[in-house]
């Protein structure tokens, strides 16, 4: 297993999190938004918002976090086959 596909799952991760000044930052700029539309800020609006950038970083996350399992079972199916080879 490369430490690049560990970097990987662990940008991906960090890109994924939102701390409560990411999340308060994000939710001005979306009430700034509304106001440029004339447009009412909604909770439910602010709410779908938020929920398609955690559904993009869930992707993002996910399919990283994928990859990394899927080298690290083939690593250990590898190890596992020549620990066999050398102790026959």
């Amino acid at each position: 297993m490369d430490r690049q596909d560990y970097n990987k799952a662990d940008d991906a991760v960090e890109k994924a999190k939102w701390t409560v000044n990411d999340y308060a930052d994000r939710a001005q700029d979306y009430i700034r938004e509304q106001k440029e539309k004339n447009t009412e800020p909604t909770h439910e609006g602010w709410m779908e918002r938020a929920k398609e950038n955690v559904s993009d970083a869930w992707e993002s996350t996910k399919d990283a976090v994928s990859n990394v399992w899927e080298k690290t079972k083939d690593a250990s199916v590898d190890a596992q086959a020549e620990i066999k080879k050398a102790t026959n």
